[in-house]
């Protein structure tokens, strides 16, 4: 049966726990002179972006090329969708080229399962719409499970979740990730950046919980997906949203500094991260590498622990 990843609840407590699990030995692989090995040798991994993206298509090519895969990257502006060819020919027809895994981002909510529909090879939601980013999740437990020494879980971890939680997939995500775990979510938002409907408890004052927290996670305000005004302007919200000098000198030595990017510097982040003790946005970057290496490798080697051995720590 073909597997996928699609989102953080298909995926589970003990799904999360697996692939942390095994993004230890891909952290292990990077941190090698020669940072490849042969696991997927002979797999094809296609890269479907249909929106922009840095962090998130750039660290998926390089964990499929550092197990030795092959892969594709799709260049929509390139290709016969301009023609007025469908999504669904033009995926059959790259599957039809021996495709082994579909990483895709795409616009709309749902496209991901959508896709799977179309094509018995893996897929992988690379971020849909404003719904889910499963490996953005991921890679930011393994961020807060290495830096705050958590392997266990997350009971008593209190997590400050700040911004445009509205429009934002990472937020429903990682929120989710975050209470699989155990840990204490509170979203800090203007309500007019709040869903309608949501599980964890919120707040419009970021002041009252700066200095009752664990993990401060920043979120940029999404307006490439905004058809209205809904905060009075940029410098009221960092006002009342960011983090100022003031803020940040509150902060606990222990508390981390979590951004999924891209960052807008003087809006939710009014000072250098650089300068800030807790900061580990970089490292959230750096575990993406390996936690997309464990999730390619969960879907498409053999899962035994001989195929663990051989290919990885050969």
């Amino acid at each position: 049966m073909t597997r996928s990843l699609l989102s953080i609840s298909e995926l589970g407590e003990a799904g999360i726990r697996r692939i942390l699990d095994l993004a230890d030995h891909m952290a292990e692989v990077n941190r090698r002179p020669n940072p490849k090995v042969p696991a997927l040798r002979g797999k094809t991994v296609c890269n479907l972006f249909f929106e922009d993206s840095t962090r998130t298509r750039l660290s998926f090519e390089t964990a499929a090329k550092r197990l030795s895969a092959d892969t594709m990257t799709f260049a929509v502006s390139q290709s016969s969708l301009n023609k007025g060819e469908s999504l669904r020919d033009t995926i059959e027809t790259i599957a039809a080229m021996g495709v082994d895994a579909f990483v895709i981002r795409h616009g709309s909510s749902g496209a991901p399962w959508q896709l799977g529909q179309w094509t018995d090879a893996s897929v992988v939601n690379a971020g849909d719409g404003w719904h889910a980013h499963p490996t953005q999740a991921l890679l930011d437990m393994y961020t807060v499970r290495t830096a705050l020494h958590r392997r266990e879980g997350f009971d008593g971890v209190r997590v400050a979740i700040v911004g445009d939680i509205k429009h934002s997939r990472v937020a429903r995500s990682t929120s989710a990730a975050f209470r699989l775990l155990g840990a204490d979510v509170t979203f800090v938002s203007p309500r007019t950046l709040l869903p309608p409907v949501h599980d964890e408890p919120s707040t419009a004052r970021l002041d009252d919980v700066l200095g009752d927290i664990d993990v401060l996670y920043l979120l940029r305000m999404q307006r490439e997906r905004m058809n209205e005004a809904l905060v009075p302007s940029l410098r009221e919200y960092t006002m009342r949203f960011g983090l100022t000098p003031a803020r940040a000198a509150r902060l606990g030595e222990h508390v981390l500094v979590m951004h999924p990017g891209p960052m807008n510097r003087g809006v939710e982040m009014a000072v250098d991260p650089a300068e800030l003790r807790g900061n580990v946005i970089t490292k959230q970057v750096a575990n993406g590498i390996s936690v997309r290496m464990a999730v390619l490798f969960d879907l498409l080697g053999s899962g035994s622990e001989s195929s663990l051995a051989g290919g990885i720590d050969a």
